[in-house]
Parts: structure tokens; sequence; C-alpha cells
């Protein structure tokens, strides 16, 4: 067959996911993140089994959690892949929104299972099954024992970070409200309770006890509808509690500016902005690049005498106490010099011509105009409120004949002229007369205009 020398193997994508797989497990710090998915695969298959022996949609909606539990495995997995691998050319950046779209979906995914156990629970209550509470009880305790180990042994960095930096959900608020009550009575709790509790061991203990509940009304009245009644509890607080946590990490995803952060910003961009040569800082843009990491841009102008060096040095300085990735283009003051030519000019560029022509309206028929005024009569018009003796604008171009030297080369004529003469002579053009200051440039007026050809006031 034909060798093809620099063609590149290509991989396909189960042959790439297990390659980067092989990279991850080659740290001794993700086989125990392997052992832990291990046991919980186990365990999710026992769960299941044991909620289709007691028919119970509770348990169910309690066995979502340790599902959720394997995706937060999965999450730390893809943390550690993260931390080994570099940037590259396609990830400039690097591959930290990864993570962030592992928690993304993760949480996404517990509140779809959510809202299932929520549509399960409404057909029930149409029609009630009975409950065999057989092993809802030790369904109950090893999920609770296999989700709370997991949480705190595996020390998962991207949901420890959004559970700190995401909103309260409505369960936090209400417990915190009662631990404030319980820590002013025993003050040494407030340790365990205050300021807030882990989202995900209190949606556990509390799912867990809902179990409970369920298993004690079962066995003395068979209450079979407080199992459904469990079922869309555990549900609403698996949902109110993964909804602040999709929201945070989807603005992550967006590249928005975090709030906590943007009265910092403020602050660093005024002092920047009040550098020695900075003239001004536009076009900033700052957004999350992943969990606790900040990247942004900023266009620096500055003075043409400045040093672009010590700018970006100082501006850099400034910014990267909270901008771990910062990218900054200095550019110098935009506003443009006139330039001198050194090549000799022809005096017809800068002087004015000899002979200048006004283009002007021809003049209309002599019917059409009011003998008073240069405007138009009209029949059915009153008759003009003021007129004035003064040359109208429809006259026909006059050629200005200039033989008069002009200083400096521009055609204008620096030499004062007496007021009367001007007043007798009408409207002047300064530095366009033949011998004299100022030259009316309506002499060619028919006679009824002003004065007549030999300056004598008309009749």
């Amino acid at each position: 067959g034909t060798i093809h020398l620099f063609r590149k193997s290509q991989r396909s994508l189960v042959g790439k996911l297990t390659h980067e797989f092989r990279l991850v497990a080659a740290d001794r710090r993700s086989w125990k993140i392997l052992l832990f998915g291990a046991i919980n695969l186990i365990c999710i298959g026992f769960l299941l089994m044991w909620c289709s022996s007691t028919n119970s949609i509770a348990l169910t909606a309690y066995t979502y959690l340790t599902i959720f539990d394997l995706f937060s495995l999965v999450t730390c997995l893809i943390s550690y892949w993260v931390m080994m691998k570099k940037p590259s050319p396609a990830y400039s950046f690097g591959f930290e929104r990864f993570e962030v779209l592992a928690v993304f979906a993760s949480t996404v995914l517990a509140q779809l299972g959510a809202l299932f156990i929520l549509k399960e629970s409404a057909e029930r209550f149409l029609e009630q099954p009975e409950i065999h509470t057989g092993r809802l009880l030790v369904g109950t305790f090893v999920a609770l024992f296999f989700n709370l180990f997991t949480m705190l042994s595996i020390k998962n960095r991207p949901f420890a970070y959004v559970s700190e930096a995401a909103s309260t959900s409505w369960l936090q608020e209400h417990v915190a409200d009662l631990s404030r009550s319980i820590c002013g009575i025993i003050p040494g709790l407030s340790s365990i309770f205050l300021p807030r509790m882990n989202p995900f061991v209190l949606i556990d203990i509390a799912g867990a006890l809902a179990l409970c509940i369920t298993y004690m009304l079962i066995e003395i009245n068979n209450y079979f509808a407080v199992d459904t009644a469990s079922a869309i509890a555990i549900a609403l607080m698996t949902f109110g509690t993964m909804y602040p946590m999709s929201v945070y990490s989807g603005k992550v995803l967006l590249q928005t500016t975090p709030p906590h952060v943007i009265g910092q910003l403020d602050k660093l961009l005024r002092e920047v902005s009040t550098l020695d040569g900075v003239l001004e800082v536009r076009n900033e843009h700052f957004w999350t690049l992943g969990f606790g990491t900040l990247a942004g841009s900023v266009h620096v102008r500055i003075r043409r005498d400045a040093n672009e060096q010590m700018v970006l040095a100082h501006v850099t300085n400034r910014l990267y106490t909270l901008v771990s990735t910062l990218t900054v283009q200095i550019f110098k003051d935009d506003w443009i010099r006139p330039t001198l030519s050194s090549v000799p000019i022809a005096n017809n560029i800068l002087n004015l011509s000899d002979h200048h022509v006004i283009p002007m309206p021809s003049l209309k028929a002599a019917d059409n105009l009011n003998p008073v005024t240069s405007t138009p009569a009209k029949p059915s018009s009153p008759p003009p409120e003021f007129s004035f003796n003064t040359p109208g604008k429809n006259v026909s171009p006059v050629i200005l004949l200039n033989t008069q030297t002009k200083p400096y080369g521009l055609g204008f004529n620096h030499g004062s002229a007496p007021y009367s003469s001007v007043l007798n002579q009408g409207l002047g053009i300064p530095g366009m007369g033949a011998a004299q200051g100022f030259r009316t440039g309506f002499a060619n007026v028919p006679s009824r205009y002003g004065t007549n050809a030999r300056g004598q006031p008309r009749p």
C-alpha cells in the first residue's frame, strides 16, 4: 500500500479516553477515588434491587443521591486530570473549564432525577401501591453510611469550592435558623452547625430522616401514602440543593464577572488609571476561567513619551493580585501631529488664483420679483412687513479681477480701509479688490439694486 510519511495517526474517541484514563490512573492519588468508585457501583446495584423489592419510591429517590456521589467521584478524577495537563495551542487557558463543566453536568443530572421522582410520585397519588418494609430501613442506613463516608473521605476540590461560593439553598437557610436556636442553648455546637452546614451532608441526613419516618408510619398504621410524600420531600430537597450550584457553575461557563470581585476590580482599575504615563484604561473584560481562577484583558493608552515596558510592568503588578491570567495591550496616544513638508510647493497651490468665479444662481424673471425686495411676489400673499435696500441673492456670477500683491502667499490683503468707503461701496470681499482695500462684489448688478452706474441713488 501507499506509505504516508507525514500522516498523523488518528485515534478514535475510545482510544483517546483510554489514553487519558491511563494518564490519571498512573497517579497514586487517583487510586483511592477509583476504589470508592468501584464500591459505589456495587452499592448502587444493591440499592436498586432493594428499591424494586420494597416498591418504595422514597428509597429510589434516596438512591439517586448515591448515583450523584458517583458523579462527584468522576468530577474529582477530572480535577486531577486537569492538574496534570498543561496548556496547549488549542486550549491556551488550560483545561480548568472541564471541571466546571463536570460540576454543571452532575448537578443538572441530579435535578433531572428529582424531576423524574416528582413525576412518578404524582402518578402514585392516583393509585398508591403497597410498600414492603423488609429492606427499607436496611437500604436507608447503607446508603447513608456510604454517602457520608464518601463525602468526608474524599477531598473533592471542585464541589467544595462550589458549595461555599454558591448561594445557600432553602434547606440550608432553615437549618441555619434552627441551628442558631440550638447553639444559643448549647454554644459548643456552633463549630458544627454554623455558619452553614455542608449541603451534601445535610441532604443525606435529611433524606435518611424522612425514610425513617416513612418506615415507622408504615409499620404502625400501614400508611403507604407517606412513602410518596417522603419521595416528594427528598426530590424537592435535592432540587433545592443542586440548583444554586448549577447557577453558579453556569455563570462561570458563560464567562461572567463574579459579583464579589467587582468592587475590588474597580478599585484596581482606578489605581491603574492614575499611574504615570497612563492616559486611559478601556475595553476591560474580566471573567472566571475556573473555580478560583480569574482571567481578564485590558487595553491601556499611554503617552507618546512613556516607557511601554515600565507601564506594562506596573499595570501587571497591580492587577495580578486578583487576576491570575491577564492580557494587557499597551498602545500609545493616537493623536495626529501636523507634518511639515520639505518639498517646495508651487505658488498656484498655496496662492489664490488671479481670477475667481463666484457661482450664483441666475436672475429670475423680472415679472416674478417684487420691486421693493428680491423675494418673489405672490398675488395672494400680503405685502412684506420689512424691506431692505440691500442686494438680493439672485444675481449672476461675477468675475473679480485681482491684481494686487498678496502678502504671505495666501491672497489676503492686510491693509485697512475707511469705514465710510465700505458703506458707500456696498458689500465687499476682503482682499479681492483691484487697487483698494475693499471692493464691492456687485459692480455689474443692474441699477435697480442699491446704486446705479453713476453712483446716484435710485429714484
